[in-house]
């Protein structure tokens, strides 16, 4: 692949919106992934892009030590980890139109009717709704490389304080994406290419997540909810148009 002006533009901007939202501002990355697609293929995007989130996520993690829910990442990490390797075991025979406009459909109810109930009390933890959302965050986030919505689903209802929430989202996709590693090895997404790029861009990848941090703790936590559930409102909508453009209905 050669990285062109416009290849290395689109790149460092999808870097630069997934430092954001690692830094706190979770949803703002949506739109790196399809940034990617305009100037590479889904394959080359995913597998270029995994070791960059892999490095913003170590400093994510230690930018929010020991603020994270430990609750919720042991009901929701091993089920992730069931996710991906269903993920993993069906990669190749998976309809992707009809997965993009479920979860989008799915994103989007949960996002109105959370902005419907943004000062409703708390939503006490269910379980098993943990284990299943974060099997499918596991998952999606294998297939479709889109893990927050099924994630944010479960955790925002509890309205955790601000900073635990963040925390709590950076450490289980950093495990989540650790454990992904194989898995993109495995299908041979992962090149030493891919590694020394993004050894070469880990300074402005470490310092668009120290900016997203800065944005976040600024934020005060009832406009900082609000912005999560009109991130993911936009990422609901997002995910319906990319599944509905590459379905059959507007094939033809």
């Amino acid at each position: 692949m050669t990285f062109d002006a416009v290849t290395i533009a689109a790149f460092l901007g999808a870097v630069a919106l997934q430092g954001i939202s690692k830094g706190g501002l979770a949803g703002v990355g949506m739109m790196s992934m399809p940034l990617l697609l305009f100037v590479m293929p889904p394959a080359t995007a995913a597998g270029l892009f995994l070791p960059v989130l892999m490095t913003q996520d170590v400093f994510s993690v230690w930018l929010y030590r020991g603020q994270w829910d430990a609750a919720n990442l042991k009901l929701l990490v091993p089920a992730a980890a069931v996710g991906i390797v269903f993920g993993y075991l069906m990669f190749l025979t998976l309809p992707e139109a009809g997965l993009l406009i479920l979860l989008g459909a799915i994103t989007l109810i949960f996002a109105l009717r959370g902005l419907t109930r943004l000062k409703a009390p708390p939503t006490p933890p269910r379980p098993i709704w943990g284990r299943i959302l974060g099997a499918i965050s596991g998952f999606t986030s294998t297939v479709l490389h889109v893990g927050s919505p099924p994630f944010q689903i479960y955790l925002l209802p509890q309205k955790l304080p601000r900073d635990v929430f963040i925390g709590t989202t950076v450490t289980f996709f950093f495990l989540l994406n650790w454990m992904k590693l194989p898995v993109f090895i495995a299908l041979g997404q992962l090149t030493g290419p891919n590694l020394l790029i993004a050894l070469l861009v880990a300074p402005f990848a470490l310092a668009m997540t120290f900016v997203g941090k800065r944005l976040a703790s600024v934020i005060e936590p009832e406009r900082f909810y609000l912005i999560i559930h009109l991130l993911l409102a936009a990422l609901g909508l997002k995910l319906l148009w990319d599944g509905l453009s590459s379905s059959a209905i507007f094939a033809g």
